[in-house]
């Protein structure tokens, strides 16, 4: 399967994060369709795994196969807008025991919609903004650069620092009502958007996985051959540990 063009700033952040790290990015693409629990395990060639954006229901439950063997398996994950929310899904379902979680953009009637539309916003101008499910597609996305605030002592915070200023294009939110469930449970929600307090970052802590994090936002889209992108040159570098520690088990198998 070739997408090089279908992800094309994706694949050159990746890159980009390669020269900064010193090494060559091997990008293969997996078709989420033909993931299922019998089949993830075939994941465990790779050194670390990157859901990207999307948009629809085809392939989903694929991707959260993918995200909970990332999880499970300790390899450094990067979820990218939706592979974010399916990130969260999965975590949702398997650790915060709300099985039947999922996103109203795939299952409008789920009981448990960790993933949803918000329907009222306040602007950048101060005037309030709604939306519903039959609302205009481009009138009612999330575009443009937005700034939110990084809690202290997260990976996040490692990458960015106090604030994260990046692109975004979608309509689907964590929920918030949910948030305090997730928590419980032992996602950090490691960004916050500044106005309305929207789910922008979730990690998991690095004493439970080395390198697991979901963006909302389009972080490829800064990144440049000169310096790469901070949060692509951790993704490799973890993924590098990850190749390192897995070579030193063998040597010593």
């Amino acid at each position: 399967m070739d997408l090089s063009d279908s992800y094309k700033s994706l694949n050159e952040a990746l890159r980009h994060a390669g020269m900064k790290n010193h090494a060559k990015v091997k990008i293969e693409y997996i078709d989420s369709e033909t993931i299922t629990p019998e089949s993830v395990s075939r994941l465990a060639q790779f050194d670390a795994v990157l859901v990207p954006g999307g948009f629809g229901k085809r392939g989903i439950e694929g991707k959260i196969c993918a995200a909970r063997f990332a999880r499970e398996s300790k390899v450094p994950y990067l979820g990218i807008c939706l592979g974010m929310q399916v990130a969260t899904i999965e975590f949702a379902r398997h650790v915060a025991g709300l099985k039947d979680a999922n996103s109203t953009e795939f299952e409008p009637d789920t009981p448990n919609p960790v993933i949803a539309l918000i329907a009222e916003w306040k602007d950048a101008d101060g005037t309030i903004k709604t939306r519903n499910k039959n609302s205009d597609l481009g009138g009612t996305m999330r575009l443009g650069a937005q700034s939110s605030d990084v809690t202290k002592g997260t990976l996040a915070h490692q990458i960015y620092g106090d604030v994260v200023t990046e692109r975004h294009r979608h309509r689907y939110e964590a929920n918030v009502n949910y948030l305090d469930t997730l928590r419980n449970a032992g996602l950090v929600i490691s960004a916050l958007t500044q106005r309305e307090q929207l789910t922008e970052m979730v990690e998991l802590p690095q004493a439970v996985h080395p390198w697991f994090v979901g963006v909302q936002f389009h972080p490829e889209f800064k990144s440049t051959p000169w310096n790469g992108h901070p949060l692509f040159n951790a993704f490799i570098k973890a993924a590098l540990d990850h190749q390192a520690a897995n070579s030193n088990l063998k040597a010593v198998a």
